[in-house]
C-alpha cells in the first residue's frame, strides 16, 4: 500500500476529492480526513460538548457524526494538542484516537505526524500537514495499492489541494518552524483570516 495526501484550506474541496478517491473503487477504511473544527460548523452530539470544550488536551474520539456533509460514515469529532478540535474519520482518526487515549502527553499530535511519516509520508511535509489543519485546514490521506496509485495521486494533483512546499515557504516567511503541539489552537477569527488568506486565487 501506498499513501496520497492532500491538504485542503476548503471542506467542499476534501469532500470532492474523496469523493473521486472513493469513485475510483478505494475503500472508506483506507481513506482518513482529519478537518479543523475551532468554530464548530460540524455540531456534535450535545452529550458530547465536553470533548470540545477539552480542545487542546488529548481528548479522544466523542460523537460519531453520522457522515456529515456526505463525507465519510463514521466522523467523529477529538481535540488535538495544538490543533483543538477537529472532526476525523478513516485509519488516521483511529491511530490518533489510540495515542489520546494513551499515557503519552501530546500523543494525539505526536500520533498524526507519526501515523503520516509511518505511512511513507515526508516529515517535513507532515508538519505542514500539522500546521495546516491547526489553520483551519483539511487533510485528505488514502492508503492505496500500488496499481491505483497513479489513478489517486492524479486526482489529488488535478484538485485544490495546497501546495505543500508554497505553503511550508510561506509558513516560513512568517517565522513559523514546525508544528509545535504545545501552542494554543487558533481561535475561530484567526482561523477565519487564515482561511481567508490562502485563499485558492492567491495560487499559495
Amino acid at each position: 500500500m501506498r499513501t496520497v495526501t492532500g491538504l485542503f484550506d476548503s471542506y467542499t474541496d476534501a469532500e470532492s476529492a474523496v469523493s473521486q478517491l472513493r469513485s475510483l473503487g478505494i475503500d472508506h477504511d483506507e481513506i482518513s480526513v482529519v478537518s479543523n473544527n475551532s468554530d464548530s460548523r460540524h455540531k456534535i452530539d450535545a452529550d458530547d460538548n465536553d470533548v470540545a470544550e477539552d480542545a487542546g488536551k488529548g481528548a479522544g474520539i466523542g460523537a460519531v457524526l453520522g457522515g456529515t456533509g456526505g463525507l465519510l460514515t463514521g466522523l467523529g469529532i477529538m481535540a488535538i494538542p495544538g490543533v483543538g478540535p477537529v472532526v476525523a474519520a478513516g485509519w488516521l482518526a483511529a491511530t490518533l484516537a489510540g495515542a489520546a487515549t494513551g499515557a503519552v502527553v501530546g500523543g494525539a499530535a505526536g500520533g498524526l505526524i507519526g501515523a503520516l511519516t509511518d505511512a511513507g509520508v515526508d516529515e517535513r511535509d507532515a508538519h505542514v500537514y500539522a500546521e495546516g489543519v491547526r489553520r483551519g485546514g483539511t487533510l485528505v490521506t488514502a492508503r492505496v495499492p500500488d496499481t491505483l496509485f497513479g489513478a489517486a495521486e492524479d486526482i489529488l494533483a488535478k484538485s485544490p489541494r495546497v501546495d505543500v512546499a508554497a505553503r511550508r515557504n510561506a509558513y516560513l516567511e512568517g517565522g513559523w518552524k514546525s508544528f509545535d503541539p504545545t501552542l494554543d489552537p487558533y481561535t475561530p477569527a484567526e482561523v477565519e483570516q487564515e482561511r481567508r488568506r490562502y485563499d485558492r486565487s492567491t495560487g499559495i
